[in-house]
C-alpha cells in the first residue's frame, strides 16, 4: 500500500516522483476501511510504502489499526526513525522495514538522495530497528552509481546485523526515468555486478532477476496514496483498474486487464524461471516499458533480451517524462 506521495528526499533513483501530491489522498478512516475489507478478504501480509510512509503524520495511527490482524512490513529511507519510534514499530507490530540505501558509500548515496547527511541518518535509523528488534532488509537499486561496489551492501549487512539485503532493479518510471542515461547500465554490466557478489554467511540475498522470480500480478495487489487500484507499484505509471473508495477492492481484482496480466499470455518463457512453473513471463512494468506490449517478454531476462538495449529507453516513454 503507497500510503503516500510524500517525501522529504529528492532521490534521483525515485519510480514514485515523490513530491507534493496533485491528488489528495486518501484519509486516515479511509485507509482503515481498506484495511477492514483486507481483513474480510482473508489478506495476511500489508507492505506500505510511498513516498515515504513516515512523512505522513498518522503512519503509526494506521499502522496501529492493522496490528494483530496483518503482518506489516515498511518501506523506508529511515531517516525518520529515532529510538523512540523504534521502540514503537515495535510494539505496533511491524514485522520488518525494508530500508532504501542507494549506495553503501556515504557521499554516493547522499548524492543520489540529495540530501547531505541522509547515508549516516539511515544508518542511525537502522540501528535503531535492529535494537529494538525489528528485522531489516538492506535495499539497493542496481546503478551506474553503486555497480563497481555492489558488494559494500553485503558487507555493510554484516555490520548492521540485517539478515536480508535486496538488490533490484532500476524501472523506468517517475525521475528515474528522467535519469536513466546518468544511471541505467547495460544487461551484461548488471550480470557481471551480480555474478561478483559473494554472499556472506547468515545474509538472504535477494534480487529482481532471480530465477525463481514471478510475475508479481500473480502474487501482490497495490494501491496508491488517492485509492486507485495499480496491481504493482511499477504500474503505477501504466494501470489503474479502479478506485476503492468507488467499489470494493476485490472487484478491481478481476479487471480484465488484472486478469490478463495474470494469465500465461505471454510471447515468450524464460526456460530457467518461474514463467514455466506457473507465474509466467517476469515483470509486467519492464516489458510494457521497452516494448509497448502487455504479453512480451521481459528484458531484463537473459534468456529473453534478444538485443534489447537497456540504457536506451523508448521514444514513447522519454516524451511522457518531458
Amino acid at each position: 500500500m503507497c500510503v503516500t506521495q510524500t517525501c522529504n528526499m529528492d532521490c534521483k533513483l525515485c519510480y514514485a516522483d515523490c513530491g507534493a501530491s496533485k491528488r489528495p489522498e486518501l484519509t486516515t478512516e479511509q485507509w482503515k476501511a481498506f484495511i477492514d475489507q483486507l481483513v474480510a478478504e482473508e489478506f495476511l501480509h500489508v507492505f506500505f510504502e510511498g513516498g515515504e510512509p513516515f512523512h505522513r503524520p498518522d503512519f503509526e495511527e494506521i499502522l496501529a489499526y492493522c496490528n494483530r490482524r496483518l503482518y506489516v512490513a515498511v518501506r523506508t529511507h529511515a531517516t525518520l526513525i529515532d529510538k523512540a519510534r523504534a521502540q514503537r514499530l515495535r510494539s505496533l507490530g511491524v514485522g520488518r522495514l525494508y530500508v532504501d540505501l542507494f549506495a553503501a558509500i556515504r557521499e554516493v548515496h547522499d548524492e543520489l538522495t540529495g540530501q547531505p547527511g541522509s547515508f549516516d541518518s539511515a544508518i542511525e535509523g537502522i540501528k535503531n530497528a535492529r535494537a529494538a528488534g525489528i528485522k531489516v532488509t538492506l535495499l539497493g537499486i542496481l546503478s551506474r552509481k553503486n555497480f563497481e561496489h555492489l558488494q559494500r551492501y553485503l558487507d555493510l549487512a554484516v555490520e548492521l546485523n540485517c539478515d536480508q539485503v535486496g538488490i533490484l532493479r532500476l524501472y523506468p518510471l517517475g525521475r528515474a526515468k528522467r535519469n536513466w542515461s546518468e544511471l541505467s547500465l547495460t544487461l551484461e554490466e548488471m550480470m557481471g555486478a551480480l555474478h561478483s557478489l559473494k554472499v556472506p554467511p547468515g545474509v538472504q540475498l535477494m534480487q529482481s532477476w532471480h530465477p525463481r522470480d514471478g510475475n508479481c500480478c500473480w502474487q501482490n495487489a497495490a494501491v496508491n496514496p488517492h485509492g486507485d487500484s495499480i496491481g504493482c507499484p511499477y504500474l503505477r505509471e501504466y494501470v489503474n483498474y479502479g478506485n476503492i473508495l468507488e467499489m470494493p477492492f476485490i472487484e478491481t481484482w478481476n479487471h480484465p486487464l488484472y486478469l490478463k496480466l495474470r494469465s500465461n499470455a505471454v510471447e515468450r518463457a524464460c526456460p530457467e524461471c518461474s514463467a514455466t512453473q506457473g507465474t509466467f513471463g517476469g515483470c509486467r512494468a519492464t516489458a510494457y516499458a521497452f516494448h509497448g506490449r502487455w504479453t512480451a517478454a521481459d528484458p531484463y531476462c537473459v534468456h529473453n533480451n534478444e538485443g534489447v538495449d537497456l540504457r536506451a529507453l523508448p521514444e514513447r516513454l522519454l516524451c511522457e517524462s518531458k
